[in-house]
């Protein structure tokens, strides 16, 4: 676990692109910086990259190539989670961009089975384009590696309107990344701006890592946004009764090496790729007591729902459900 919390760690630090922050509006940024190129979208769509996506908006980016086995699932349902969250705004007044880093490999139907996996709704575009092209682009948001495996594993936030730009973290706390992204529409910040003190001190009473036991806090920050615990399937499947489905030994090398799993043609994981497509279990680089805590949290939280599913139905009607299987008074 050490690994992982360092690779969250590093990453979660937010990055000002100009001193002054998302404050700043003379951002160089805009249409005499961003190359205004054909790019093509998930749905075959061919779009001008500044005019058709960027131009007056307020914008979320992200990097993502499809056959990856690391962290690009992992951020891009961390995002769909907070895309939820603004589900009025998406495609209104807040737009969603996930760019290839890997233009050579990713096509738009490729791109749209990836996309579907997570979203289906409007004002989230997934792009690719020529080579040359998305790399220019990405090279003038701060991602310059022409390795794929390389990228920035973050999001940039812009108002084009504004010229505030700022890069946050997709593995950042939902509630302070949802406001993040509402804080660059200067209307919303002028009526309901939350100072961070305040906000430090209301913890949503659904935060899981909050004295709770260490399968529990890998759950919420790794699991949750692709599983669910007892309410429906997801990205992926979901997990309510896996440990009794599942061999422990399997659940162990699935959580810390799906890859591994995946090379040995592995029928079981064979069967979850075809149903689920587009998106792959991530190498996380979890060790074997990550695994065993993760584990031991399933099989109590399983236990725990079918307890709760055997009273009769008067004695939990008051409980909700959130969307991470868990359920409260």
């Amino acid at each position: 676990m050490k690994r992982w919390f360092a690779v969250v760690a590093a990453i979660t630090a937010i990055l000002l692109f100009s001193p002054g922050g998302p404050a700043a509006k003379s951002s160089r940024w805009g249409k005499d910086y961003f190359p205004n190129v054909d790019v093509v979208t998930q749905d075959g769509e061919r779009v001008r990259f500044y005019d058709d996506l960027i131009k007056d908006r307020i914008v979320l980016i992200s990097f993502i190539f499809t056959s990856c086995t690391d962290l690009c699932p992992l951020t891009t349902a961390r995002i769909a989670q907070v895309v939820d969250r603004l589900r009025d705004e998406i495609g209104k007044d807040i737009f969603v961009l996930s760019i290839t880093v890997d233009p050579e490999n990713d096509t738009p139907e490729k791109l749209k089975t990836f996309a579907d996996a997570f979203y289906s709704g409007p004002g989230w575009t997934f792009i690719t384009g020529k080579p040359a092209d998305i790399r220019a682009i990405n090279s003038k948001l701060g991602n310059k590696s022409d390795v794929a495996t390389q990228h920035r594993n973050e999001i940039v936030l812009g108002n084009d309107r504004t010229g505030e730009w700022t890069r946050n973290s997709p593995f950042a706390d939902i509630e302070n990344l949802e406001l993040a992204i509402r804080d660059m529409d200067p209307d919303w910040r002028d009526r309901r701006h939350v100072p961070q003190d305040a906000l430090a001190a209301n913890h949503d009473p659904r935060d899981l890592t909050i004295g709770r036991e260490p399968g529990q806090v890998l759950f919420k920050k790794i699991c949750a946004p692709c599983h669910t615990v007892g309410v429906t399937d997801h990205v992926g499947p979901d997990l309510l009764g896996v440990t009794d489905r599942r061999d422990r030994l399997w659940l162990s090398e699935m959580i810390m090496n799906p890859a591994g799993l995946r090379a040995n043609k592995d029928p079981i994981l064979t069967d979850l790729d075809a149903k689920y497509k587009g998106v792959r279990m991530p190498n996380l680089g979890l060790s074997a007591s990550d695994a065993s805590d993760l584990i031991s949290y399933l099989t109590t939280r399983t236990a725990q729902i079918n307890e709760l599913r055997a009273q009769p139905e008067e004695q939990h009607l008051h409980q909700s459900t959130d969307g991470a299987g868990h359920q409260h008074n």
